[in-house]
């Protein structure tokens, strides 16, 4: 797969409309970036599908910055390659 900060950042940036320099590590979510709830859920699932992976409610609930999701998705990835390589 890609770099994972990469594509956390694109996705993003797509899902809020944003230009990707404005999608850096410490932006936070809402009050930097402008995401409303819906656009939370949108690219919440843009993620999973981009990563095949899922995000449960109460990680999602703890996202609040981009470096935030980039770590989860970093921990999500590494778990499953390390599970599919046994």
């Amino acid at each position: 797969m890609e770099n994972v900060e990469a594509v956390v950042c694109d996705v993003i940036a797509t899902k809020l409309r944003l230009a990707t320099d404005r999608v850096v590590p410490e932006a936070r979510i809402v009050e930097d970036l402008g995401a409303t709830s819906l656009d939370s859920v949108d690219t919440i699932m843009a993620l999973e599908d981009a990563f095949g992976l899922d995000i449960n409610d109460a990680e999602a609930e703890r996202l609040k910055t981009v470096g935030d999701v980039i770590v989860l998705m970093k921990m999500k990835s590494e778990y499953r390659d390390r599970a599919l390589a046994n």
